[in-house]
């Protein structure tokens, strides 16, 4: 995105919006995303062009002001075309919660703009998906009287290396107590290299490598918040965001299987017995049951997204099990249409296996869903969400 001229604005049609890049664009688009493990760089610039990256940006930046509600609904209309695509934008959004609360005003305006995509640098080899227990460090050099910072790490599963403009990167504390500072990295810095390309399962297109830093130099004015804060900032912005919107994905990916099941059911006849597949009972039960498993989680997100947006006293549980139920029943979505479209699912023109792939995908990105399933359980018993650095529960 980087030295792109200023795209959209404000876009106060969201569902048109998206819907009119989906038809144009993305769909066109995802196949060859997914065949060639690509990044979507069309896609996105699309999106940019339409205000789309702009989204959560504030209006007083020239963004468009909109909330997760909006967020969610684009992303899910993403990930019903295109994994990939909709992986790269709510990386994007999630990055961009924090830097709307903590950034700059000139990365601020260039993310409203549509000539800044941002993403997530927060898990490391040496942690996997323990995102909350940085190794990275950030060490005081002063040696031009600036006051700069040095960051060294090993980051892993950063999506969109070396195609977005800035990741926000996690590190241990400089110099204050607290397990994380967050900071603001240019991709241009120098000491930052991507390491390799990604080839995966799925999501083949979300430029999903590994950043390394080495004696990276920054300003201190790149910290995003205080020393030590960056988890309590991040479990306030980002994460909310990054997991209602994974969510949205896992809820996009089973309504674009479910449609094609549909089409399938209804469109594929059994000559010699005159009637489609659809007049067979046990396939309509089973498409029954996988319908009424997609509709579940679409009131566990619609739910969420309320109890978040009226501060409502269990909206820290809701997100904390949003992504857990989303992408259990994503795979188990998936897997049932492949069953149920037979050999026609195994054909990539129907795009069923592609979304199949794709779905697994969320069950191991960090925090996976065994980790969710123990905050939960840690939230639900009154205990704390992480354990102390030295192994205890963080309890006296």
């Amino acid at each position: 995105m980087a030295g792109h001229p200023p795209r959209g604005s404000q876009t106060p049609d969201v569902a048109a919006t998206v819907r009119s890049v989906v038809e144009r664009t993305v769909s066109r688009e995802a196949p060859e995303v997914d065949r060639q493990g690509r990044f979507p760089r069309a896609s996105v610039e699309a999106l940019a062009e339409a205000g789309l990256l702009g989204l959560l940006a504030a209006p007083e930046v020239g963004g468009a002001g909109q909330g997760l509600r909006a967020a969610a609904h684009v992303v899910e209309r993403l990930a019903a075309s295109c994994g990939s695509t909709a992986m790269v934008t709510l990386m994007h959004y999630a990055a961009t919660t924090l830097i709307e609360a903590h950034g700059p005003t000139e990365v601020r305006r260039a993310i409203a703009a549509g000539t800044h995509l941002t993403t997530l640098a927060l898990s490391e080899a040496g942690s996997r998906s323990h995102f909350w227990a940085p190794l990275g460090t950030a060490r005081p050099d002063d040696r031009d009287g600036t006051g700069g910072v040095l960051l060294d790490a090993d980051k892993s599963w950063v999506t969109s290396a070396g195609e977005a403009d800035s990741y926000v990167w996690s590190s241990r504390p400089l110099d204050a107590d607290g397990p994380m500072t967050l900071w603001l990295v240019p991709a241009d810095t120098d000491g930052l290299s991507v390491a390799g390309g990604f080839d995966g399962l799925g999501l083949r297109g979300n430029s999903s490598s590994p950043v390394t830093a080495r004696q990276a130099r920054l300003p201190r004015a790149a910290m995003l918040g205080d020393d030590g804060a960056g988890m309590d900032i991040a479990l306030a912005t980002a994460l909310p965001a990054f997991l209602v919107l994974n969510a949205a994905a896992s809820l996009g990916t089973m309504e674009a299987v479910l449609t094609a099941a549909r089409e399938h059911l209804t469109g594929t006849r059994l000559a010699h017995l005159g009637r489609t597949l659809a007049d067979d009972p046990s396939r309509r039960g089973r498409y029954a049951e996988l319908r009424v498993r997609a509709d579940g989680v679409r009131a566990f997100v619609t739910d969420t997204l309320t109890a978040l947006e009226t501060d409502r006293e269990d909206a820290t549980l809701r997100v904390l099990q949003v992504k857990a139920v989303a992408a259990e029943a994503a795979a188990e979505v998936t897997d049932g249409v492949m069953k149920l479209c037979g050999g026609s699912a195994f054909r990539r023109d129907l795009g069923v296996e592609r979304h199949f792939r794709d779905s697994l995908a969320a069950r191991v990105m960090a925090p996976t869903t065994e980790a969710l399933h123990d905050f939960t359980g840690r939230a639900s018993l009154g205990l704390p969400l992480f354990d102390a650095p030295d192994g205890s529960d963080g309890r006296a």
